[in-house]
């Protein structure tokens, strides 16, 4: 990693900033940065383990000699700007919606299908932050027995929603703290002391999209379209953290003994399940953590092959920044990253035909 020249587009929000905090955690000696942002952010300096970096303008034409592109960004900067790294030689690690359900782009979560990342053709998409925890659960049960059906609630933090809800909560919280919420309604798109039942638009099913997203999702990067998937989105008034009740149906019995197996020995997740001692996963304690957290590992009493648990994760690491990390970890441990590069340098160099 430390011979790459990585860009970092949206390095000033705050997937971008983790990112950024995760690499100087993660090597003792960084890759090459190049920072990128909005016009509005150009200028800014942010250190980088021990280097002060000046923030760019992101444009078509900044990828030159840039080897991987990470972009936290709006789908449509990621349309605009991807495709325009990709051409430059830069491998692609997008952190948005733009690209993930299109054929020809793997969606990756290293621990549960790494090796997809060996069809990329220059752009690699990483799934929601609610899908990754969901299907990181998934993947090491699904040895134990067929998952025919999956009912999932999710817990979401503002965070996921970008700093503007934040600071929203902050405000509010203060502003509310006093509130009689007997004599007034809840104000429009109030999350402080509040519950919100949508993320992202409603569909015709009912559903909304963040929901139709888990479900396209996890089907993807589980090689399964057949599996059953149906998610409830909730916005939660939590900083950091998404959480979810996850109920799986099984082709056959799997008891929670078998589950706690299975799950312990999973790369990147831990199970925290003592209910006795009150030992469970909860998003304060795992805000800040690299691995998805499960709990509450229990048979579904209202089905004999069904399971039940409860499973968090730090949206803004394992559910985006961290991910992308991994995912271009795992480029160069397979030889895709340093190929790719090898083949753009040689075309540099090649004598052009006259």
């Amino acid at each position: 990693m430390r011979d790459l020249t990585i860009a970092v587009v949206g390095a000033t929000g705050a997937v971008g900033a983790e990112f950024l905090r995760i690499i100087e955690q993660r090597y003792a000696k960084p890759p090459g940065l190049r920072l990128m942002a909005s016009r509005r952010s150009a200028g800014r300096r942010i250190a980088v383990g021990g280097r002060e970096l000046v923030v760019e303008e992101a444009t078509e034409d900044s990828f030159a000699g840039v080897d991987l592109a990470f972009i936290s960004a709006s789908s449509e900067v990621s349309r605009r700007l991807a495709p325009a790294a990709v051409a430059a030689g830069a491998v692609v690690i997008d952190d948005g919606s733009a690209f993930r359900m299109e054929p020809g782009v793997p969606l990756v979560v290293p621990e549960v299908n790494g090796d997809d990342v060996e069809w990329h053709e220059g752009i690699i998409s990483i799934p929601n932050c609610s899908t990754t925890p969901l299907v990181m659960a998934a993947h090491p049960l699904r040895r134990l027995g067929a998952i025919r059906r999956v009912i999932v609630d999710t817990y979401q933090s503002v965070s996921g929603a970008g700093a503007s809800l934040v600071a929203g909560l902050r405000e509010q919280s203060e502003r509310l703290i006093d509130a009689d919420h007997s004599a007034t309604a809840s104000e429009p798109g109030q999350i402080a002391y509040n519950l919100i039942p949508q993320i992202d638009r409603f569909l015709e099913s009912g559903y909304t999209y963040e929901e139709q997203k888990m479900r396209q999702e996890s089907q993807k990067i589980l090689h399964d379209p057949q599996l059953q998937i149906s998610a409830t989105c909730v916005r939660v008034p939590v900083y950091v953290s998404h959480s979810a009740a996850v109920h799986l149906e099984f082709d056959r019995p799997v008891s929670a003994g078998e589950a706690r197996e299975a799950l312990a020995a999973m790369p990147g997740v831990t199970v925290l399940d003592d209910p006795s001692a009150a030992a469970y996963p909860m998003p304060w304690d795992v805000s800040g953590e690299d691995d998805v957290f499960v709990g509450r590992i229990r048979q579904d009493i209202s089905n004999p092959n069904g399971l039940a648990m409860w499973v968090v994760s730090d949206n803004l690491r394992k559910g985006a920044a961290l991910n992308s990390l991994q995912i271009a970890e795992e480029l160069v441990a397979r030889g895709c990253l340093e190929a790719r590069v090898a083949r753009n340098q040689q075309s540099a160099v090649a004598p052009k035909g006259g």
